[in-house]
């Protein structure tokens, strides 16, 4: 059974129900989410032998944070419980246009402080290396810091000479970074240990300003990339190797919902195939048809009976 490891923060959710209660207090659900969180849930609804990787609080919404993950059959022994402190947390909320905003409150996240020494990070590699591949994006880069991110790097260094896969999807969020020119740093320094980059266009505009795909190839040309996946929303997907570039169809999707967490759910539709020994192609086509479920349904995260049943339809 193939082995994967997200790295990264799993955050409070809470998201208003459309309507108010009696006396016109708007109701929140409550909920947890974080984008390789939701990666791992799905890879590992879809047969990956699935850890994660981050740090908690062991207060009781960090308790049910690993209840959820032990019920999505996602493994903990590689998260770290901090005594006195509490996952972040995040607050959604509904434009007049239907557009949705959210708000943190993650600074004092213990995730911040995964690889906040060498020490620390030379303990989680002698785990990770008994992984097929280890997982993280953007988001994890920005939240862990400069001198978190160096330790970071070394770790990875270390894995891929044990033969371990390192995927990365760059997920840029503009406000976790000082400034642009430190993402943009960090985004190049991961590519030095990066074996499958998962990136979204969009993405790739926002940091770079050029989201064209001959744009993207150049840009990352002297990287050892064995793949790198260009995800393009309902456009053909990109999938550019060391030898050939691949186009992969994204059938139109009815009904579409809510687009929160579609990039996420690719990547765990992509990841289980390549590591369950699918072809490009296939493993690029389960990515689409996981992300089109997903924008069918409201929440990153939706309940896997349905996930199933519309996965096998």
């Amino acid at each position: 059974m193939a082995h994967i490891a997200a790295i990264g923060e799993v955050m409070v959710e809470l998201a208003p129900f459309p309507t108010a209660d009696s006396n016109g207090r708007e109701i929140m659900a409550l909920s947890f989410a974080g984008d390789t969180y939701n990666t791992s849930v799905y890879m590992a609804r879809l047969g990956l032998t699935t850890d994660y990787v981050t740090q908690l609080g062991e207060d009781p919404y960090s308790a049910q944070i690993m209840q959820r993950m032990a019920n999505e059959n996602i493994g903990t022994g590689m998260i770290k419980q901090l005594p006195g402190r509490s996952p972040g947390l995040y607050i959604i909320r509904n434009t007049p246009d239907g557009e949705r905003e959210f708000f943190y409150w993650r600074k004092e996240a213990p995730a911040r402080e995964l690889f906040n020494s060498q020490e620390a990070a030379d303990q989680l590699c002698q785990k990770l290396v008994h992984c097929n591949c280890v997982y993280l994006s953007g988001i994890t880069l920005a939240i862990i810091g400069e001198k978190s991110r160096e330790f970071l790097y070394n770790s990875l260094h270390k894995l891929r000479q044990q033969d371990v896969i390192v995927a990365f999807d760059s997920n840029y969020r503009p406000r976790l970074w000082r400034d642009k020119s430190e993402a943009q740093q960090a985004m190049l320094a991961i590519m030095e240990y990066t074996d499958i980059a998962l990136l979204t266009l969009d993405d790739e505009q926002l940091l770079w300003g050029d989201d064209s795909v001959e744009g993207c190839k150049q840009r990352y040309a002297n990287y050892s990339l064995s793949e790198l996946v260009l995800k393009r929303g309902a456009d053909d997907a990109i999938i550019i190797t060391p030898t050939e570039e691949l186009r992969v169809p994204v059938p139109p999707v009815q009904g579409v919902i809510d687009t929160t967490g579609a990039g996420d759910t690719f990547n765990a539709g992509y990841l289980a195939g390549r590591l369950l020994g699918k072809s490009l192609v296939d493993s690029a086509k389960q990515g689409i048809r996981c992300a089109g479920i997903i924008i069918r349904h409201r929440g990153a995260i939706i309940d896997k009976a349905v996930f199933d049943k519309e996965l096998g339809a």
